[in-house]
């Protein structure tokens, strides 16, 4: 894996992220976890090249963000579409993802978690965060598909700056 200055990433974050998924992870080495998303973006914001993920207050990785100042973005490459299945479907709490996936966690010189099987991974400082409210919701009809009938709570949404990358 070798660091890449951050004006040359060239994924089409929409594939990368709607299709092929990412691991957000929070916490270091000793004391981490990790979840699957697929809603997100990367963009330029604040003259900052940042990142945008949103995690529901009931995810055991919700915890972590709200002791960490960064979290890291790892994509794994379609062939490895079976870790974030598990990633996303169980919890941390209960179940030990690195044992259960294979996943190999590295730490980065910050202490931050990415792993060996990424083919690209972003560390990233959380500079904004805010919960998502109904009342926002310009379209009702994406607050009763995502929020209503019991699909869970309202998404915390994070704005976090780029500050280093890797791909393989």
């Amino acid at each position: 894996m070798k660091q890449i200055a951050i004006q040359e990433l060239t994924d089409n974050f929409i594939e990368s992220i709607g299709k092929e998924w990412m691991l957000v992870t929070a916490g270091h080495i000793g004391s981490f976890n990790t979840m699957t998303a697929s809603w997100g973006g990367v963009g330029f914001l604040w003259n900052k090249p940042v990142v945008f993920v949103f995690i529901r207050p009931e995810r055991y990785t919700y915890e972590f963000t709200k002791k960490n100042e960064y979290l890291t973005l790892s994509f794994l490459g379609e062939e490895n579409k079976a870790i974030h299945k598990i990633c996303g479907s169980r919890s941390g709490r209960d179940t030990d993802k690195v044992a259960e996936t294979g996943l190999k966690p590295l730490p980065t010189k910050r202490g931050n978690v990415i792993y060996e099987q990424g083919r690209l991974q972003l560390e990233c400082r959380i500079l904004y965060k805010q919960s998502l409210e109904k009342d926002n919701f310009l379209s009702k009809e994406l607050y009763q598909r995502w929020y209503e009938n019991g699909h869970g709570n309202l998404h915390q949404m994070y704005v976090a700056e780029i500050v280093d990358a890797w791909s393989k």
